[in-house]
């Protein structure tokens, strides 16, 4: 089993991108969209985090909808994965069920409750004036 990449958006905009090894990956896996993590498994103490999305090993969005960890072909009209050609008109795509598995290669979260230590180190000022 692989390790995770875990992507990490705050309420700022910005994103950090972490990697879990393998021993915390296996707490992850049956975690599905919708659910919260500790922040402990990521190494941030005192964070919650909210599993929004992700994609598999091959690139295959993960949906909400889908029940299960494997791929399915959906015919949708709209939605993760599809980009809308016309009005009405649908398409089949693959896509991943919402549930993490050992596939899965990246996992999108959300900051649901912030910790004390910053998650984005701030640039120090120093370093921007001898640029210049």
């Amino acid at each position: 089993m692989a390790a995770f990449k875990i992507v990490i958006g705050t309420k700022d905009g910005k994103c950090v991108q972490k990697e879990v090894a393998e021993a915390d990956a296996k707490s992850l896996i049956g975690k599905k969209i919708g659910d919260t993590i500790k922040g402990e498994i990521i190494g941030l103490t005192g964070y919650e985090f909210l599993i929004t999305g992700g994609s598999d090993y091959a690139g295959f969005p993960m949906r909400s909808d889908i029940a299960g960890p494997g791929r399915k072909k959906v015919l949708a009209v709209q939605g993760i994965g599809i980009k809308k050609k016309g009005e009405g008109q649908r398409q089949r795509k693959t896509v991943c069920g919402n549930t993490i598995h050992a596939n899965t290669a990246q996992i999108n979260v959300k900051v649901a409750v912030v910790g004390k230590t910053p998650i984005v180190a701030e640039p120090k000022e120093g370093k921007d004036e001898k640029k210049k």
